[in-house]
């Protein structure tokens, strides 16, 4: 006889949640929609390793959203979405073109290369953004067997740095790299804040203008973990259950994943997180221009406001708000907004900058 499974717990809650801060998305919790999709598949048994169902409707959901000949494959994290989809696109031999504030080059640990095998390529960008222009600094030498070889552009949608991509901008990527004979994939781990900040749906910069492959973020925007690779064009890359699995990717109760996921994109929970965050750093963005002594350093296009001001001014105020520094040597920081950051988050963290600013 099987005991009955109730709802008692023995863990405990081990953290104030009254304490807000600005150092990331990432230590939002999850949205209650999330949760409550986690418990609706949580009952019962489902087949693992992906042919659950919940893994299959996803598909459908993601076809709503980047066309029919798109395919999801769920991961674990970011940082194995984007090495598994750099793997797909590109030979052993291959190299990847990216910004050098990119992600992947600077907080993953060495991990496309190390993990993935492949050369990052970088190059230096005003503001995070690639450009045809920048992209010819790093793509040449194809026949060259002494470098290695320009296969992918990876860009960021929205950019390290904030900043958002137009439509057309990633359009002219696309094609300049196409036309190389090159792969384009698109680190999304906050697309949805460019798709809102651009009131575009996210097909438009994604498969309508012929990326490849992308990475699907979805815990900065209100789940508890997972995010996706979604394959955009079939003919780029093969084998991609085989490689998912090779990298270590592969949940076995996939479908704790694909439920998110589902939670995120079955209606318009992925929008209405986005805009919400994008709009908190809309409100600090305002509150900060009306003080001295703070400049803003690119523009405030999604969820995130860099500053420089005062290094002693930074050290006080992350006594009283956690953020980081991201150029501690120039006095630069990152506040970032979140899904369930509020006005009062806000307000509150602009009276103490001013408190600080005034000491």
């Amino acid at each position: 006889m099987t005991a009955a499974l109730g709802p008692r717990t023995d863990a405990h809650r081990h953290h104030d949640p009254s304490v807000r801060g600005f150092a990331s998305d990432n230590y939002a919790g999850a949205h209650p929609e999330v949760l409550a999709a986690l418990v609706l598949a949580n009952e019962g048994h489902q087949v693992a390793y992906g042919e659950d169902q919940y893994t299959d409707h996803l598909q459908r959901i993601v076809h709503s959203h980047f066309g029919p000949s798109a395919e999801a494959f769920p991961v674990f994290n970011g940082t194995g979405a984007n090495v598994t989809a750099l793997q797909a696109l590109t030979d052993r031999w291959g190299a990847v073109v990216c910004a050098e504030s990119a992600h992947i080059n600077v907080d993953e640990g060495g991990a496309p290369e190390r993990m993935g095998g492949l050369k990052l390529l970088t190059v230096p960008t005003p503001d995070g953004k690639l450009t045809p222009e920048l992209i010819d600094r790093q793509a040449w030498g194809w026949e060259d067997e002494h470098r290695a070889m320009p296969q992918v552009v990876s860009i960021t949608q929205n950019t390290e740095l904030g900043t958002v991509y137009t439509v057309d901008e990633i359009r002219a990527i696309v094609e300049h790299a196409h036309a190389k004979g090159m792969k384009v994939h698109l680190d999304g781990a906050r697309i949805a804040n460019a798709a809102a900040s651009l009131d575009v749906p996210m097909r438009a910069f994604t498969n309508a203008v012929g990326v490849d492959v992308l990475s699907y973020g979805g815990t900065k925007n209100g789940m508890v973990f997972g995010e996706a690779v979604i394959v955009l064009n079939p003919d780029a890359v093969s084998h991609m259950k085989h490689l998912r699995k090779l990298s270590m990717q592969l949940a076995s109760k996939m479908r704790f994943v694909s439920v998110q996921l589902e939670a995120l994109l079955a209606k318009d929970l992925w929008l209405r997180n986005a805009r919400h965050s994008n709009a908190m750093a809309q409100r600090l963005a305002a509150g900060v221009r009306a003080l001295d002594g703070v400049e803003i350093l690119y523009p405030v296009q999604a969820n995130a406001v860099f500053a420089r001001l005062p290094h002693e001014v930074s050290r006080r105020l992350q006594e009283r708000f956690r953020f980081y520094f991201w150029d501690e040597a120039a006095g630069d920081v990152r506040w970032m907004c979140a899904f369930d950051t509020t006005e009062d988050d806000v307000d509150a963290f602009l009276q103490a900058l001013k408190e600080e600013l005034a000491r």
